[in-house]
């Protein structure tokens, strides 16, 4: 009989839950007792009560020592803990006025003992919170709003001044690029005269052109030059001489050179016969010579 006994206060206490911990949380309206347990505590729960105190009776739970907790909630103001055989035993000590709920967790590892006002004390307390007077706060739908009409003209202002300005800035950037494609760019007015100045004496040498030719030994010959409307008639070699110019009644044959420079006989033997105090030494042929003429001859047109 005795191992029998012994063996139902085993399996007894295999399926027991013990209480690991405890918790107060108070607030304002209300104060919880959060209880844990090291398994989900399935078993049975008793509740009486009295004017001062509610007694909770947790079947098959048990903690290893007595717990005791004082606090300054106006609910609960103590609670105990006690173990028992086979059962723990929690005495709260409350108010009047206060309730328990009693409710556990999803998982079944805790309980939750709620303390709070009597819900016929919270209605009475509601109405009486209706009762009082309350301040109205002015309804600001009726107030009356200022007018976005001057927003809106400025808005409508400051949106065509900017289509305006974009349109003008427009017209002026057409028309600096017509004006650019019109006129290319030119040089500074100061520079242009004397670049055209410069450049004459080039254009010139290209306009100077050899009509007739005919060496009279080897170092000279008469050459008739045309530049522009006139033809020269010039001496080529060691010196070169201008012997004349033609404008109206320049040759335009090879006879009319030949009898021009026969009547020059004479003068052309002259100049040839004559020699310089020192030998002059030939540096250029005929074509540097013949070039250095043409630039002295546009020269000389453009002095002219």
């Amino acid at each position: 009989m005795k191992l029998f006994f012994l063996f139902f206060l085993f399996l007894t206490s295999l399926h027991a839950s013990k209480i690991l911990s405890y918790n107060i949380y108070d607030r304002t309206d209300r104060s919880d007792v959060m209880i844990t347990f090291d398994t989900p505590y399935e078993d049975v729960i008793k509740q009486s009560t009295t004017a001062s105190q509610i007694i909770i009776t947790l079947a098959g739970a048990s903690i290893e020592s007595a717990k005791i907790k004082k606090t300054n909630s106006s609910f609960l103001h103590s609670i105990k803990i006690i173990p028992m055989e086979n059962q723990t035993q929690i005495i709260a000590n409350i108010s009047r006025q206060t309730q328990l709920r009693i409710s556990k967790t999803s998982d079944a590892y805790g309980l939750r003992l709620r303390f709070s006002l009597k819900k016929s004390l919270q209605n009475q307390q509601h109405t009486q919170n209706n009762a009082l007077p309350t301040r109205t706060s002015p309804d600001l739908s009726t107030l009356p709003t200022k007018k976005s009409d001057n927003l809106s003209t400025s808005y409508y202002i400051v949106v065509t001044i900017l289509i305006i300005g974009i349109f003008i800035l427009f017209m002026v950037k057409k028309k600096i690029t017509n004006n650019t494609l019109k006129n290319p760019k030119k040089e500074a007015w100061l520079f242009q005269e004397n670049r055209e100045t410069a450049k004459a004496p080039t254009e010139a040498q290209e306009n100077v052109s050899i009509r007739f030719q005919k060496a009279l030994d080897s170092e000279n010959s008469v050459v008739m030059l045309d530049f522009a409307d006139q033809s020269y008639l010039v001496l080529m070699g060691k010196s070169n001489i201008l012997l004349d110019k033609f404008h109206g009644d320049k040759p335009t044959t090879q006879e009319d050179f030949n009898s021009i420079l026969q009547s020059r006989n004479e003068e052309l033997e002259n100049f040839l016969g004559e020699k310089a105090p020192q030998k002059q030494v030939q540096n250029e042929d005929t074509t540097e010579a013949l070039r250095s003429y043409k630039e002295r001859a546009a020269t000389m047109l453009y002095d002219v």
